[in-house]
């Protein structure tokens, strides 16, 4: 599973992630009754290519990168998750992306 971020090339993550690419992101939805989350670790690259900075590009990005998709301080980070861990309803469940696939 791949997921694509946009950011500052200057940023601290953006930093961190040129020096070592292990990395998690996590997704929860709070509901009224319910909690639910989905933690993913993985390798996170940071991509500077135009191809995929113009492919992620949208219009209203102009406000955060003032020389639009060729601004040197936007970049993409790629998130390539290997496993994760889901929790709901005080359960949670591990597994590995390949099983998914």
């Amino acid at each position: 599973m791949i997921i694509y971020f946009s950011t500052n090339t200057s940023s601290m993550r953006a930093r961190q992630f040129m020096k070592n690419p292990k990395a998690s992101v996590y997704f929860y939805n709070r509901g009224r009754f319910k909690y639910e989350g989905i933690m993913m670790t993985g390798t996170m690259e940071v991509l500077r290519d135009d191809d995929i900075k113009r492919e992620i590009w949208r219009t209203g990005d102009t406000m955060y990168y003032k020389q639009g998709m060729t601004d040197p301080d936007y970049c993409v980070l790629k998130f390539t998750a290997v496993k994760g861990r889901h929790y709901c309803n005080l359960k949670t469940e591990s597994f590995s992306i390949e099983d998914l696939e």
